[in-house]
């Protein structure tokens, strides 16, 4: 019995010659697509990793290096809204890396003013002394950090390195409760005013008093304080509540530092950041299923234009707002007609302050902090 053979060396073989024309040094569509974009389908996002290796297009005369005048070409920041106290800005033409690098830097390691020490004369409110302190921490205060110096242990307090504030309240006998807001805090610019009191060499450990860290100085003649006085950011904020007869009296010592050591001195309440959204018709959406794509989204991402008598079209007319929900690409074929994608080099920065720096002076110094790490690195390695 003869079996018939097939000659393979017959059958048609696909190589990179039968694909569509591409122009040399650039890629094909659907990788292009792959490189630059994150597809958002319905149950996870695909191509989602950054593809660093120089060599990985390298048989298409593709150079997929990184390159300084080519990086200083595409990147770019664009504001998009700017207030006293939050930012939104694009970074475009960023790697994710430094883009999260941006954004830890600004959470733990950019400087700010907290209160740090709290002198305690007298607290016979229902707030235990531990967490009175720890409620006049968190109190954002007003002032520009890079006028003060660090203070360490073996340093001694001046008017370059603590900001005394004290607080005196008292409920009176017979009156109503009283609310102890921050602007009870009352900046001391000539320094310390609790008496430093002195030990007895020659008593027993335990009957010594107490001594406090008194101090003198004189920041209100400092240019940079006479004509803007230092205080809490917001005036509104609730320390305490006191009841007939109760009283605080104390005395705050803050100092600089940074995030990574304790959250009171970090500058924003939040920073973060999203790729930016790319929502894209596969095919026209008209009429009744318009209707229904656009009710679909529950931030009206999308729109509906007239086209002709009686005819309806729908249209993508914000896709900055978008929150990747997928509603729009839930249900039947409406994956087909919906594609929901992420740049991957597109990044929508938002940065709320504290109130001790403004947003755009906080990424700037965020910069500086990042450039002077590279500089030691470079250091370090010559």
């Amino acid at each position: 019995m003869q079996q018939k053979v097939e000659n393979k060396s017959t059958m048609p073989r696909v190589s990179a010659l039968d694909m569509p024309d591409v122009p040399r040094g650039q890629l094909p569509p659907h990788l292009e697509l792959q490189r630059t974009r994150v597809l958002c389908a319905s149950d996870a996002p695909t191509h989602t990793e950054n593809i660093q290796y120089s060599g990985a297009y390298a048989s298409m005369g593709v150079d997929n290096s990184l390159q300084l005048d080519q990086f200083c070409k595409n990147f770019r920041v664009e504001v998009i809204r700017l207030t006293e106290d939050d930012m939104e800005f694009d970074m475009i033409g960023i790697d994710p890396s430094l883009a999260n690098a941006f954004r830890r830097i600004l959470i733990a390691e950019v400087p700010t003013m907290a209160i740090e020490k709290v002198l305690i004369a007298n607290n016979t409110s229902v707030v235990q002394d531990e967490v009175l302190a720890h409620r006049l921490g968190l109190i954002p205060i007003k002032i520009d950090p890079r006028l003060f110096e660090y203070m360490s242990e073996n340093d001694t307090p001046n008017e370059k390195n603590t900001i005394v504030f004290k607080l005196h309240v008292q409920c009176k006998r017979g009156g109503p409760r009283l609310t102890v807001k921050s602007d009870e805090l009352k900046w001391l610019p000539n320094g310390s005013e609790l008496l430093l009191a002195t030990e007895n060499p020659n008593s027993n450990s335990s009957s010594r008093p107490k001594t406090y860290t008194s101090f003198s100085c004189s920041q209100d003649s400092l240019p940079e304080f006479s004509n803007n006085p230092i205080g809490p950011k917001h005036h509104d904020i609730i320390i305490a509540k006191l009841g007939p007869g109760q009283e605080i009296e104390l005395e705050a010592h803050a100092v600089k530092g940074m995030g990574k050591t304790h959250a009171k001195w970090s500058p924003v309440s939040t920073a973060w950041y999203r790729m930016l959204p790319e929502i894209v018709l596969l095919e026209e959406v008209e009429n009744e299923m318009a209707e229904e794509l656009v009710k679909k989204c529950p931030v009206n991402v999308f729109d509906i234009e007239d086209v002709a008598k009686g005819k309806k079209r729908a249209t993508v007319a914000r896709p900055r707002a978008c929150t990747l929900c997928r509603e729009c690409i839930r249900g039947e074929d409406w994956d087909k007609r919906v594609a929901l994608r992420r740049v991957k080099d597109h990044f929508i920065f938002t940065i709320e302050s504290t109130g001790g720096l403004p947003p755009e002076v906080l990424f700037t110094e965020a910069v500086k902090i990042l450039e002077d790490k590279c500089e030691r690195v470079i250091t370090e390695l010559s």
